[in-house]
């Protein structure tokens, strides 16, 4: 795993896009198609901005999977995610082989026909952000590191939901849903690529407990450590608790 840092939001953004093309273009490349998961939160705005905007990828060639969505929330729902990926990438890109998850469907129903279609070839990129606990897709603390599931249920803890309401996704605490269908923790370590775009000042503290603490279930995203083609794209702001000894030792800060 590394680290870069730039100045501002939308330059590491951008950096992060502009990896991600390639990869998917190398991925097409090398096996006719690429196999990619797509995060959805504020957090990504301006990175699949960028991504969509790229020229010359042949996107009639990406499998899409989802990371993750609230059980009972429809797909009409200002926060549904699978919304989020219709406007921000598929809409954009004329994606047509996707695999989001329905949250209004039956679950175990939803989760097995998502199981049995990403466990058919490997992941190419994963794209991902980190939450306010911590949490790698929703899997909140203490997240399940064992689990070989491709997708399960999870309950949302306390601080997650809250994320939500500040993010304006949800009017209030009570209107958030305490549980989501989620890709596990093992199954987005199955990427062969995983790049991870976290902006802003209130993720400071979860970059800080996952990546200058130790690995822990406590921070979800600490596991992104022992993934061999990781790349976390941090700004000032989100890296800035980080102290200069973390930072040498993921090299590399631009």
């Amino acid at each position: 795993m590394i680290i870069k840092v730039f100045s501002e939001r939308l330059t590491s953004s951008k950096a992060a896009a502009a990896q991600a093309a390639e990869t998917i273009q190398r991925a097409i490349w090398n096996s006719g198609k690429a196999r990619i998961v797509a995060a959805s939160a504020a957090s990504q705005f301006e990175f699949l901005d960028a991504l969509t905007s790229t020229q010359g990828l042949d996107w009639n060639r990406v499998e899409l999977f989802h990371l993750d969505e609230y059980i009972a929330l429809p797909m009409t729902h200002p926060a549904s995610f699978s919304r989020f990926l219709q406007e921000h990438l598929i809409g954009k890109t004329g994606i047509t082989n996707t695999h989001l998850l329905n949250g209004e469907g039956n679950p175990a129903k939803v989760i097995a026909r998502a199981n049995k279609a990403i466990s058919e070839a490997p992941i190419d990129v994963a794209f991902v952000g980190i939450g306010e606990n911590g949490h790698l897709a929703f899997n909140d603390p203490p997240a399940n590191f064992e689990t070989e599931e491709p997708y399960i249920i999870v309950n949302l803890d306390e601080a997650c939901r809250r994320q939500q309401v500040r993010e304006g996704w949800f009017k209030d605490l009570d209107a958030v849903p305490r549980q989501a269908i989620s890709m596990s923790i093992r199954q987005v370590l199955k990427a062969k690529e995983i790049i991870a775009v976290v902006p802003d000042t209130r993720k400071a503290d979860a970059i800080k407990v996952c990546f200058g603490g130790t690995i822990t279930a406590m921070a979800p995203s600490s596991i992104l450590r022992t993934h061999p083609n990781a790349t976390i794209y941090l700004n000032k702001d989100s890296a800035a608790l980080l102290t200069p000894q973390t930072l040498a030792q993921f090299a590399a800060s631009e």
